[in-house]
């Protein structure tokens, strides 16, 4: 599944606003992927953590499409590595992020942080000077 669905993140939300006032709480937004082996087993299988331009590659390289899913307002695609197995990958772009960070606004948080800006990813300072004004 997505790394971070927008209906979990939600509901995340929904509860800590009535715990925390709106106005101390950073939202969190991941800047990460994860490459899943199929079939999941639950308790053995494990994702290999990814940066999202590594997910994008890894597309580009097995000649996939990305799709959307605009439930989960997250991208993924499927592959099929050169050992025959079955990959699903989830990871963050723009329009995921887009969505995450409108939520700031929406609930009143003092802000957002990135966990991890140490994958960069473009998208992200796109998404960024898109939404605020950067000074």
């Amino acid at each position: 599944m997505a790394v971070a669905p927008i209906q979990n993140v939600r509901a995340v939300l929904d509860y800590a606003v009535t715990e925390i006032p709106p106005e101390k709480i950073y939202l969190g937004v991941p800047n990460y992927g994860y490459d899943w082996p199929l079939p999941f087993i639950r308790g053995e299988t494990r994702a290999q953590s990814i940066s999202n331009q590594r997910a994008i590659e890894l597309a580009v390289q097995y000649g996939v499409e990305i799709q959307y899913d605009q439930t989960a307002q997250s991208p993924f695609f499927h592959y099929t590595d050169a050992g025959g197995t079955d990959h699903e990958v989830w990871f963050e772009d723009a329009r995921s992020m887009d969505a995450k960070l409108r939520l700031v606004a929406e609930y009143g948080f003092k802000g957002a942080g990135f966990w991890n800006l140490m994958r960069p990813f473009s998208q992200t300072w796109l998404v960024l000077d898109a939404l605020y004004d950067i000074m």
